[in-house]
């Protein structure tokens, strides 16, 4: 009789308390065998875990699964990165404690993806926010301090004067505050910085030992880190004020130094500040530039605004050249020195400015004799771009690549001793002081007579005070009436604590680190890091690319410099998944969930309806899922209705991993049929098999057994080389087709009649439940036991695939009659020509066309084409 309908909601709670009791994906670091970390990229507790989430867990599980059945030691962790505004905006807004707040949702997502039947290692499970990590983090700021890789100084930041905190440039819209809407202040603070420059060059150059990175993430570190070779050199100075003399300047392009017609500074340099104090409009100038942004990319966008100084810039090869000196708002402190040499002809933001303030444009090349030029990119052309230079420090009209026209103009002006070669970066020290309560606290103190102290390490940790409220806008622990206070470990006399806590990103630099021994009290024990890191897979958004992957590769080194690893990159392999995407549906201006969408037609006669109101509903564009535009789909509704192996593989299924995956009803659907049509597959053929007991057939296989045979180890050799290249949607691919195959070959009937087939049909089954066990692995423990295997799927070894069964003893060629197809003839494989061509002169369909007549031709082209000319 048929078997019934699998229920993954019975099924699935059942198989994860088995995997629990058993203790199955815990990692033992002291075990034998080669070692393997996977880790996906911990989430953020906001409360409810999202489509996004299952595609990048599932993902990650699929790899862990397999290297474990591949008898391999695999660390899978889970945690938390539980620190930053969101909870202290919901303590705002709804009157609790971040921490309640944080641990709440914590404990509702936990359950969330245990619910998926994710092999993760529970037992290191942890959060950000723990006193027990963030305890570890204090030390590790104070083994920093005393190498010199943390420090303090006064820095310009965004101000917020109604929420009274610091806001990073992506939290000023417009000029105001993305929360408060106030309009945001340039004010001077003393910030903590993490010294991530030390390692510039290396962390530049340690890209090219990353080959399990994508390239495109490694040239967006490249460009962030941004190494700049180039020539350093000071303008004279005519006209400024006392002290005075010189204006230090670094160009990338020594090749334009005789095409400068301006000179600019930063609003924020020393000279424009002196400037200020004598006068108002300077003063004011600069406040405006000040409310424009800082962001580098609302500088770029912005209209271009220069103040003219009246001091005139003399440049250093010609003193008798006198260049206007202008404050402009597009000109950096923090990038070279805060000051630039104004080239129009050969600068975008440059020729945007001059065109303003009718400025002179000196071209200093222009397109060579072939034409080739720089028709398209005259401003900045590629560095092996050949032009004529009609004004440089070389002979005019000399056609030369512009690196070699820099690379000469560099020696030239180093020979005449006016300039030097030069390298900077665009990479700046790592600001890591927030002014806010839900943070790690920064274990320093603040004593009158022995200034900025650590805190001694037998008083860790400082722990956030719990008694707080956010009653009034800034940071709680400025107003905490006790928890200020401290004894300074150096005189013992009164001292205040340090209130700024660590910027979020340095939560997440290290964490990786502390999952290979969550438990030891220091930072790592580094025997457990040297085993485990680096990560052999590390899975998440590309949104992550620069920074926290950056300040990750920064940590690693600065804990090997302290003594907590010996290692320097903390990564080895990196994928980039895509996101979840879905259609959005609209009744006029209100966005609809999909939940409440009914979707009848095809195509272009696809319609809409609400399923509450009953109106027609607007079938908007297909987009990254998001609250706003509320096309989110709960994967709790889909796990509820469905089962998790379901959701697991249709994000698997889709498309390729490293693409958008377009979610649809109709899918998930198909998914479905999937999962039952495999389960129907195994239980039918399974009571066949029970009937004839435990029996081995003997003596030569039968056609039908070779053909499931060949197909089950093809599948297993296919996907095996699918997983490890993280081609998941090729492999779901296989296991359709291999599901077919089977399908077709294993009726009841076959199998009573064929006890060779029965053997081969048991080893095919097995075969295909364990290729599918990464992907649905709840399924396939209820197929592992209604095939009568023992113990669990998940604890069962990987397929091992005879290449006897790998290489085809036979072949099919079409077979075509005067130039068309019509039919196929299955030759074995070292059949020659005349074999091919005894037996093409059999098939039916050629029998019919030659008629009893001779063919006046019989091409064989061997592995390929049979074509009959009658």
């Amino acid at each position: 009789m048929p078997v019934e309908r699998y229920n993954p909601k019975a099924a699935e709670p059942r198989w994860q308390e088995r995997w629990n009791a058993a203790k199955l994906f815990e990692a033992d670091t002291s075990a034998p065998g080669e070692t393997y970390y996977v880790l996906e990229m911990f989430p953020y507790p906001s409360g409810r875990i999202h489509m996004g989430h299952v595609r990048n867990y599932a993902m990650g599980d699929v790899v862990a699964r397999f290297k474990r059945a591949r008898g391999m030691n695999v660390l899978h962790p889970m945690g938390w990165d539980a620190f930053g505004m969101p909870a202290e905006n919901a303590a705002m807004q709804n009157k609790v404690h971040p921490a309640k707040w944080t641990y709440e949702n914590i404990a509702a997502m936990r359950a969330q993806l245990k619910s998926m039947g994710l092999s993760l290692d529970w037992s290191r499970e942890f959060a950000t926010c723990d006193v027990e990590y963030y305890h570890r983090q204090q030390m590790l700021f104070l083994d920093m301090l005393d190498k010199d890789l943390a420090y303090r100084r006064s820095a310009k930041v965004n101000w917020d004067p109604v929420d009274m905190t610091v806001l990073a440039n992506e939290q000023v819209i417009d000029g105001r505050g993305w929360r408060s809407g106030a309009l945001v202040e340039q004010r001077e603070l003393t910030q903590w910085f993490f010294r991530i420059t030390r390692y510039a060059d290396d962390l530049l150059a340690a890209l090219d030992d990353l080959p399990g990175w994508p390239e495109k993430v490694r040239v967006m570190q490249r460009n962030w880190i941004g190494r700049s070779d180039g020539l350093s050199f000071s303008f004279g100075l005519k006209g400024a004020p006392e002290g005075f003399t010189a204006l230090p300047v670094f160009t990338t392009r020594a090749d334009t130094m005789y095409g400068p017609t301006f000179a600019a500074v930063s609003p924020d340099h020393p000279l424009a500040k002196r400037l200020a104090e004598d006068d108002s409009k300077v003063a004011a100038f600069i406040e405006e530039c000040h409310r424009l942004g800082t962001s580098q990319a609302e500088i770029d966008t912005a209209e271009k605004l220069g103040y003219d100084t009246g001091i005139k810039a003399l440049h250093p090869a010609d003193p008798s050249w006198e260049l206007p000196l202008f404050i402009a708002n597009f000109v950096l402190m923090d990038y070279g020195t805060g000051a630039i040499i104004g080239c129009p002809a050969h600068d975008s933001r440059d020729f945007e400015f001059a065109q303003k303030y009718d400025l002179p444009i000196l071209d200093v090349f222009v397109p060579d004799d072939t034409g080739a030029g720089v028709a398209d990119e005259v401003f900045s052309p590629p560095k092996t771009e050949r032009v004529r230079y009609v004004r440089w420090a070389g002979e005019p009209g000399t056609v030369i690549t512009v690196q070699e026209a820099m690379d000469r103009s560099l020696a030239q002006f180093e020979a005449a001793g006016w300039g030097r070669r030069e390298t900077q970066f665009r990479l700046r020290d790592w600001g890591v002081s927030r002014q806010r309560y839900w943070g790690c606290p920064i274990p320093v103190l603040h004593c009158e007579a022995c200034g900025v102290v650590p805190e001694s390490r037998a008083n860790l940790p400082v722990r956030l005070p719990e008694d707080i409220d956010f009653d009034k806008p800034g940071n709680p622990l400025d107003r905490h009436p006790t928890w200020g206070a401290a004894t300074c470990p150096q005189c013992g006399g009164p001292a205040r604590r340090e209130t700024d806590t660590m910027d979020t990103f340095v939560d997440s630099s290290w964490y990786f680190a502390r999952f290979t021994a969550p438990h030891a009290n220091e930072p790592t024990d580094p025997q457990a890091a040297n085993r485990w890191l680096p990560v052999d897979q590390y899975i998440g958004g590309i949104e992550h690319a620069i920074l926290h992957l950056l300040y990750s590769r920064f940590f690693t080194r600065a804990m090997r410099d302290t003594g907590h690893l010996d290692l320097a990159e903390p990564f080895r392999g990196l994928f980039t998944q895509g996101m979840v995407v879905h259609e959005t549906y609209r009744e006029g201006t209100e966005w609809v969930p999909p939940a409440d969408v009914r979707i009848t037609g095809e195509g272009a006669s696809r319609q809409a309806t609400r399923l509450s109101t009953g109106a027609p509903v607007a079938i908007g564009s297909i987009e990254k899922m998001s609250k706003s535009k509320r096309n989110v789909v709960d994967p709790d509704d889909i796990i509820a209705s469905f089962g998790a192996d379901t959701a697991r593989w249709f994000m698997l299924s889709d498309s390729p991993p490293d693409r958008d995956v377009i979610w649809t009803e109709a899918g998930v659907e198909g998914a479905h049929r999937f999962v039952q049509r495999l389960w129907r597959l195994v239980g039918d053929t399974a009571e066949t098999l029970d009937r004839f007991g435990g029996e081995t057939a003997q003596g030569e296989a039968s056609d039908a057994a070779l053909a499931v045979r060949r197909a089950a180890h093809r599948a297993a050799s296919g996907v095996t080389d699918d997983i490890e290249r993280l081609a998941f949607n090729k492999a779901v691919a296989r296991l359709y087709e291999l599901v077919n195959t089977l399908q077709a070959i294993l009726a009841p009937e076959a199998l009573e009649r064929d006890a060779a087939l029965r053997t081969a049909a048991r080893e095919g089954l097995s075969i295909l439940v364990r290729l599918s066990a990464p992907m649905m692995p709840h399924l396939a423990e209820e197929c592992w036991a209604k095939l009568g295997e023992e113990g669990l799927c998940a604890a069962a070894r990987w397929p091992t695939v005879d290449p006897a069964l790998l290489v085809d003893n036979e072949i099919t060629l079409p077979v075509q009659i005067n130039g068309k197809k019509r039919g196929d003839i299955t030759v074995p494989a070292e059949a020659d020509k005349g074999e091919v061509e005894r037996l093409t002169r059999l098939l039916p369909f050629v029998v019919e066309a030659l008629g009893g007549a001779e063919p006046k031709r019989l091409v064989v082209v061997p592995g390929r084409i049979v074509n009959v000319v009658v």
